[in-house]
């Protein structure tokens, strides 16, 4: 199990569309239009056939006081934070924070991904990992953590996350 966490508007739900579309099509190929997508309320289960089945549970922002709950037998999370608006940064962290203390979570790989990057008003990775300290985020968790700028909307990025999936769920069978 794959859970796919981030504040509400990040782009999760439109992530695993263009997740499922890549895999389909092993990467080959223009996306074409982005399909359309309604804010998450509550959770939806998404099987992703990349060399084997992976399982996504993405759920809603508005869920965040009980993410916890869902972090049982989670092999990976995807935690997406919206690079286009500094003002969730704070919020994000926080909530990053709180998922990395979670005993459930311990042994998960973790793979930050950093959405939105086609806006014209994205902050450079490099900025946010400094406004939220990442490096020592990193340096305290217990889990391993990979970052990643993506755009879901674009594709662009979403190949390497296709390929950090099957990487995390081939070597934790």
């Amino acid at each position: 199990m794959c859970l796919l966490l981030g504040t509400t508007g990040v782009g999760k739900t439109l992530l695993v569309k263009r997740l499922q579309e890549v895999s389909s099509r092993d990467g080959k190929g223009d996306l074409g239009e982005p399909p359309p997508t309604r804010p998450t309320v509550g959770t939806n289960l998404t099987d992703i056939v990349a060399q084997r089945k992976i399982t996504i549970r993405e759920l809603g922002g508005c869920m965040g006081p009980i993410w916890s709950s869902y972090c049982g037998n989670c092999r990976s999370l995807l935690f997406m934070m919206d690079a286009s608006d500094p003002t969730q940064l704070s919020a994000s962290c926080v909530q990053l924070l709180g998922l990395l203390s979670a005993e459930q979570l311990a042994e998960a790989s973790v793979l930050i991904l950093f959405n939105k990057i086609d806006l014209p008003c994205y902050m450079a990775v490099e900025e946010m990992k400094s406004l939220i300290r990442l490096p020592d985020i990193i340096a305290c968790a217990k889990q391993n953590i990979t970052t990643a700028e993506i755009s879901a909307r674009e594709g662009t990025g979403l190949a390497g996350v296709l390929a950090w999936l099957q990487a995390t769920h081939r070597a934790n069978c």
